[in-house]
């Protein structure tokens, strides 16, 4: 068959026959095993990285009350944790972190019996914590952090002082960011005599690979397809509505955009 070139939204597209296809494909797919190989070779070398010792003890809100640090880990050795953008004066939480949280909200129960708990916390208050909850249909633990210095010391939450300085103090003081609240997952081991150690944590773009929907996409035709980063998305029980409510977050006239 000949080749054809054929114009798919603003990218050419070439068509050819089942043979070439397959060539092109297997082709391809050395690439894609080079890329399996170094990512297994950054995984590893992620396992070897230092582990700094928690002095801190905090205590957190949940729905029973207060609960310590050390009972996040609900008796099993591992423990991640991720950092929700919720502040205290948002009615409710962010687009983005609802996003990834849909992904790892069924993964808990699986994540649970391989000896790892996983947690969400946020500032906002556990009152709209539980009310954002419910509406959402989430199932893991998600504890406010309202009452200590949590946010503060693994450097998602930051004051307005900071926010408008342009320092970096984001993303291991890499990057700037703009807003009380950013968002992170951080990883962390309890060993025998209860010392706990924390062992990794990722930022910004980091997070990504925990999204298997941005994976799905880059596989689909037309990629992620994004004008304007993930304007695309939506609380999940917002598609239909069209509404999206941007930062900060806080329902009020003007703040919905379609």
């Amino acid at each position: 068959m000949a080749t054809l070139t054929t114009v798919h939204g603003t990218s050419e597209r070439t068509v050819v026959s089942k043979e070439e296809w397959l060539a092109a494909q297997q082709k391809f797919l050395q690439k894609e095993k080079e890329f399996t190989r170094k990512r297994d070779e950054l995984s590893a070398e992620r396992q070897s990285q230092p582990w700094m010792k928690l002095e801190k003890n905090y205590v957190f809100q949940g729905e029973q009350g207060q609960i310590h640090f050390a009972d996040l880990f609900e008796g099993r050795s591992q423990l991640l944790i991720y950092h929700f953008m919720h502040a205290p004066e948002w009615s409710q939480g962010c687009p983005g972190c609802s996003f990834l949280a849909d992904h790892y909200n069924p993964a808990v129960v699986h994540l649970n019996h391989h000896d790892v708990s996983m947690v969400t916390i946020s500032r906002a208050p556990q009152e709209k914590i539980q009310a954002f909850k419910k509406r959402m249909g989430w199932t893991f633990p998600w504890y406010s952090s309202s009452e200590s210095d949590f946010n503060r010391d693994f450097h998602v939450a930051f004051t307005e002082k900071e926010t408008s300085s342009k320092l970096k103090l984001y993303n291991h003081q890499t990057l700037e960011f703009g807003m009380s609240d950013a968002p992170g997952l951080s990883a962390f081991y309890r060993d025998e005599d209860g010392q706990i150690y924390l062992t990794y944590a990722t930022f910004a773009r980091g997070l990504d690979i925990f999204l298997t929907t941005n994976n799905l996409l880059d596989v689909a035709p037309k990629g992620r397809n994004e004008k304007n980063g993930m304007d695309w998305m939506r609380h999940h029980d917002r598609y239909d509505t069209g509404d999206y409510i941007h930062h900060p977050w806080v329902e009020t006239p003007g703040n919905s955009v379609k």
